[in-house]
Order: C-alpha cells, then sequence, then structure tokens
C-alpha cells in the first residue's frame, strides 16, 4: 500500500472498528462513542482522519454529532406522523427518550402582515406567539414556533408549558378541523443552529403547518428540526 492510500485506509478501518461495535451491541444506542482526538491516538492517525470517520457515520445516520457534548450511537430515527398531529412529548416517549423543553418567548404581540396574511387576520390584531426547543435527554430535536389566535386558546399564555405541550393544551381546547402542511430541507440560521446545536452545515427539516378549528385559522406553527436526529412520515389510509 502506497503513502498516498493510507489516510482512506485508515479512516475506513475506524469507521468499521465503531459499526462492530454498534452491531455487536457493544456500543448501544446513546453510548458515547469516543472522540477524535482519542481515536486518532488510538489508531495512530490523524485527527483529521479520525473526523472524516466520524463525519462519514454521522452522514449514513450511524452517530449523532452534538456541538460542545460529544458524539453519540444513534437512535433509530423517530418518524413524526404528518398525517397526525402529535404531542411532541409523546413521540419522544413513544421512542423511548425523556422529554423536557427550553421555553425562549411565551407573549401576546400585535400581528406582522406575513402572519396576519397566513392567519387570515387584520394588521393591527394581537396574536399570542411561542417558541420553545424540545428535548430528548437534554439533545434538542426541535425548534417549534407558534403563533395562535387568541380566539381559539384564549388561555394559552397561562400554560405551564414545562408540564404540557401546546400541541397538547391546543388539541384540548381546539379541535382541529383541517391541517396543512409544507415541508422543507432548509439550512438553519445562525440562531437556530446554535439553540439546536448543530453544525452550520448540518441539513434540517422545516415543517410549516395550519390548522383550523371553529371556521378559523387556529394556528400557524414553524417547526425546524435536525436531519440527523428526526424524520416525518405520512400515512393514510382510505376509509
Amino acid at each position: 500500500m502506497n503513502r498516498s492510500e493510507q489516510p482512506f485506509a485508515l479512516y475506513e478501518k475506524i469507521k468499521k472498528s465503531i459499526v462492530r461495535d454498534i452491531e455487536s451491541g457493544t456500543l448501544n444506542p446513546d453510548d458515547k462513542v469516543l472522540s477524535e482526538n482519542k481515536l486518532a491516538k488510538s489508531f495512530n492517525a490523524s485527527r483529521m482522519t479520525a473526523n472524516r470517520a466520524l463525519k462519514e457515520l454521522a452522514e449514513e445516520g450511524r452517530i449523532v454529532r452534538v456541538q460542545g457534548v460529544g458524539t453519540f450511537v444513534a437512535r433509530p430515527k423517530p418518524g413524526a406522523a404528518l398525517l397526525e398531529i402529535k404531542s411532541i412529548a409523546k413521540e419522544i416517549a413513544d421512542w423511548g427518550g425523556v422529554h423536557s423543553s427550553q421555553i425562549l418567548v411565551l407573549k401576546k404581540e400585535k400581528i406582522t402582515a406575513k402572519i396576519a396574511q397566513k392567519m387570515n387576520l387584520k394588521f393591527d390584531d394581537k396574536i399570542f406567539h411561542s417558541i420553545i426547543v424540545h428535548k430528548d435527554r437534554n439533545v434538542p430535536v426541535q425548534y417549534s414556533e407558534r403563533f395562535i389566535n387568541p380566539e381559539v386558546a384564549p388561555l394559552y399564555l397561562s400554560q405551564d408549558f414545562k408540564k404540557i405541550t401546546p400541541s397538547d393544551y391546543l388539541l384540548s381546547v381546539a379541535p382541529v378541523q383541517e391541517a396543512e402542511h409544507i415541508i422543507e430541507a432548509v439550512t438553519c440560521n445562525k440562531e437556530i443552529q446554535k439553540l439546536l446545536k448543530i453544525k452550520p452545515d448540518e441539513p434540517c427539516l422545516s415543517l410549516k403547518r395550519r390548522t383550523w378549528s371553529y371556521d378559523m385559522v387556529a394556528t400557524y406553527s414553524i417547526i425546524i428540526s435536525p436531519g440527523s436526529r428526526y424524520k416525518l412520515v405520512g400515512k393514510f389510509i382510505r376509509g
């Protein structure tokens, strides 16, 4: 083997070693994987070679790299029901996780022209606005921004969203008559990257959702999740 081939062989060797440990059960979902420095030292490789191995494993969905926290064995990607509105806390519990949330915004404010158009409201109307980051075992999995029509959920701002999710509360007071979903692959802005603890080039899923209740637009939501930690699944059964 010549010298130019060696880095390729080394990063493949590192990848195969980690995959072998995952498939044998030596490493289980959520277990921490050795850092770049430790892998480089263990395999007598450069840090760049170790980084390439971890980067490719992350792209393949084998591991999850959380900026400032570490690298972990990935769980099978949870699937959010696209045609069903379900609480993120319930989704996290279903895949065996532990839900927590960080409430960033919870207030009443004057509606912007863009949101007024989305919700069929007047520019000078007031709207409820919330921004919450949902986490699984303290790892961010979803950025959720909601605009709520006060007429359909007048007590929204008084809820304790550490104990109940907005979805759970809204479904209890404003049954959904109709829902619209728009899904896109996006690159997040720096603020959301920081909140989700992801790198600038990490692809994300954006779900923009409008719901109708009592013959009016009830909510408009912007839900963003790291592509490596979340997926959307659609299923429809004709009655």
